[in-house]
């Protein structure tokens, strides 16, 4: 009784990904982190509470500054306003806390994806590695650009006809006026990419929550306190994080000598993001997943 042989056929091991060889184009990576972010609840949840924040606080500050603004508390005569720092102010102060909202998401972003360990999948698909990230920041950095200027323009326009009952108006072009909004728009988005960079340098949630608000909210409580003792520690105060974005916010700093240019701090804060980022496609090219 003779044996039949059949002749063996490779196994092929079928993947969702394109082959490693080809990898991914980079605007199959941005549909991809798109999805993903949106595919999150915890998206929704934070992007609406920066709006509704931000939009919320216009409008209680915009109450209470209409009875008050244009007199001086001391003395109850009135005296000179600017309209277009009134509501710039009004405008971006509930941004305060959107910046909490989206350093949180921006750490959550990249840490989720090591604690469910979707990141070798990721990984696995663009072994490159580099181009997810590139993808993953430009993705947050464009949807929570969208988000803020929502929210400024929102609050900007809510805010307007409430201060014109004391006769506070600006345009919303006049350039003291749309610089500064963009600017916190901008920063804004930038501290969502820098919290993407130290999630992904930590790959804990936790530790890079606590992180990035220990650098961004925490650490110019704290120097500014020991400022008061020590002199040097003033002089580095400008080049922090928060206090650097604050600066790049502000298109008008004649009436404040001792600030930097908006364009320098500019700089600075892009060298922080330089640091995170640069720090975290580093390990992210030598660490396993």
């Amino acid at each position: 009784m003779s044996t039949v042989t059949h002749p063996t056929q490779p196994t092929v091991t079928r993947t969702s990904f394109v082959p490693t060889g080809s990898g991914l184009s980079f605007t199959g990576l941005l549909r991809s982190e798109s999805i993903k972010l949106w595919s999150l609840r915890s998206t929704y949840w934070s992007f609406g509470l920066v709006i509704v924040a931000a939009i919320g606080i216009a409008v209680l500050m915009a109450f209470s500054m209409s009875a008050t603004v244009g007199f001086d508390p001391a003395t109850g005569a009135a005296m000179g306003v600017d309209d277009a720092q009134i509501l710039v102010l009004v405008a971006t102060t509930g941004l305060s806390l959107g910046q909490l909202i989206v350093a949180v998401l921006g750490v959550l972003s990249i840490s989720g994806e090591y604690s469910s360990g979707m990141i070798k999948s990721t990984l696995s698909a663009v072994p490159n590695r580099l181009p997810a990230l590139w993808a993953k920041v430009c993705v947050l950095f464009a949807f929570t650009f969208l988000v803020g200027l929502v929210s400024v323009l929102g609050s900007f326009l809510i805010a307007t006809p409430i201060l014109g009952t004391e006769d506070i108006s600006v345009s919303l072009f006049d350039n003291d006026v749309l610089l500064p909004l963009l600017g916190n728009v901008l920063f804004l988005a930038f501290i969502a990419v820098f919290a993407i960079g130290i999630g992904t340098i930590l790959r804990s949630s936790a530790g890079g929550i606590a992180t990035v608000l220990g650098i961004t909210m925490l650490l110019p409580v704290v120097l500014g306190i020991l400022s008061s003792f020590v002199d040097w520690i003033g002089d580095i105060l400008p080049f922090l994080f928060t206090m650097a974005g604050s600066t790049m916010a502000n298109a008008n700093t004649a009436n404040f000598p001792d600030l930097m240019e908006p364009w320098q701090a500019l700089l600075v804060v892009l060298a922080w993001l330089f640091v995170s980022l640069g720090t975290a496609a580093l390990l992210l090219k030598r660490r396993d997943a």
